[in-house]
């Protein structure tokens, strides 16, 4: 641990004097030093302080500590692009420098500094687009709700859901909202869609049951013909928080269960329901949280499965989806469609549709955002509806997903 905080120390303190070695160099202008110096330590210090006074035993991430992170990670991406642009020129000009000693004179004076402001330049100018980026993610991103449509076809949907839409939203982690009129719109954009039925995939709170008191009758008024469907994520269980006793957890996630069943949400836990239409059904599969490493693993999918058979045409609900390819894919029974969340997509990254999907979260999670394919099973991973710790969204839009459900024509 020691060592891991010398790193950090290290890795911030090289960030802060080769930025403001660059700022000196561009600038001339002592109260524009001041300036800069004054604003990085005061969000250095905002966000130590509020990391040291953070009490695991109350909300996770409000908005005042979101926010002094926001600005730490915004700041800390700026210095650190600036510090590989200068550093490494360091390297290249620290033998040059040696060989200036020994041979004073021979290399011209006035070569390195003129070298040193060009390249401060454009450091400084590649280091402000992300920055930048970061601050507007902060300020629109996260509540830029984007509604991404798909029509899917399989060979064995029934006849009487050829048609059939759903909506499927994720991780809404409502803890951490501070605007409820743009989260309203987003819940009005939901119920816009006029899905036959909403699937919600984990993750309503960051970790206290009582974070939905604020939001409880918004969430309530979703509505579709078939109701809101729901499953835990790893957030839900309050694993993330240090508690006076073992019974105030297991009273916090009861209370969960409670509101949601009062606000209406269909809470499946490693349970199943149907939903029927003209005498055919279909299958609605909920497991609880199971994701690889070290994520809890309460998820039973053979449990879920009681009273479904292998030719129910089956929605499996999976809230991380690394579920996927570990135990979903090898079942003995087919899964159509999975729905899963818990990434996020990272909140950062390039989302261009048919031409790049990239987030540094892919390194952990090959299933990130959107849509995937094996063996003619289908799983979607929703980039979420809220966010989380990073108070914003860049590149990976908040998401309200709409699935159209086709059968085939002609079977292949």
């Amino acid at each position: 641990m020691l060592y891991r905080w010398t790193v950090i120390i290290i890795i911030i303190g090289l960030s802060q004097w080769y930025s403001f070695q660059c700022i000196k160099t561009i600038s001339q202008n002592k109260y524009l030093w001041i300036l800069y110096l004054s604003l990085s330590f005061l969000i250095i210090g905002n966000f130590i302080f509020q990391i040291s006074h953070y009490d695991r035993s109350e909300f996770s991430w409000t908005p005042f500590i979101s926010y002094s992170l926001g600005f730490f990670i915004s700041l800390l991406v700026f210095q650190s692009i600036i510090l590989i642009g200068l550093i490494f020129e360091d390297i290249i000009r620290f033998p040059q420098a040696l060989y200036s000693f020994f041979n004073r004179g021979i290399i011209g004076q006035d070569f390195f500094p003129q070298r040193r402001k060009f390249l401060s330049q454009i450091t400084l100018v590649l280091a402000s687009i992300p920055f930048s980026a970061l601050l507007y993610g902060m300020y629109r991103g996260k509540y830029n709700y984007k509604v991404l449509s798909y029509e899917l076809e399989f060979d064995d949907l029934p006849d009487s859901f050829d048609g059939f839409k759903l909506t499927h939203i994720s991780d809404i982690h409502c803890g951490s909202f501070d605007n409820p009129e743009k989260v309203k719109y987003g819940i009005e954009l939901i119920n816009k869609q006029g899905s036959d039925v909403i699937m919600f995939t984990g993750d309503l709170v960051n970790n206290l049951s009582k974070e939905l008191f604020t939001w409880k009758d918004l969430f309530s008024s979703l509505n579709a013909e078939h109701g809101v469907y729901s499953i835990l994520g790893n957030h839900d269980y309050g694993d993330y928080m240090d508690w006076d006793n073992d019974q105030d957890k297991i009273n916090n996630l009861d209370n969960l269960k409670k509101i949601q069943d009062e606000m209406g949400f269909k809470l499946l836990l490693n349970e199943n329901d149907f939903i029927i239409k003209n005498g055919e059904k279909l299958a609605v599969i909920g497991v609880e949280n199971w994701g690889a490493g070290a994520f809890k693993k309460s998820g039973d999918l053979n449990t879920a499965l009681e009273g479904v058979s292998d030719k129910d045409f089956k929605i499996l609900l999976s809230h991380d989806p690394s579920h996927w390819n570990k135990r979903v894919i090898p079942h003995s029974f087919s899964f159509p469609l999975t729905l899963s969340g818990h990434t996020h997509g990272m909140q950062f990254g390039i989302d261009i549709p048919g031409w790049i999907k990239w987030s540094p979260i892919k390194w952990r999670y090959p299933e990130f955002a959107g849509l995937y394919q094996k063996a003619r099973q289908y799983l979607y991973v929703n980039r979420g509806f809220g966010y989380l710790a990073y108070p914003g969204r860049v590149g990976m839009w908040p998401e309200i997903t709409v699935i159209t459900l086709r059968k085939r024509k002609n079977n292949v």
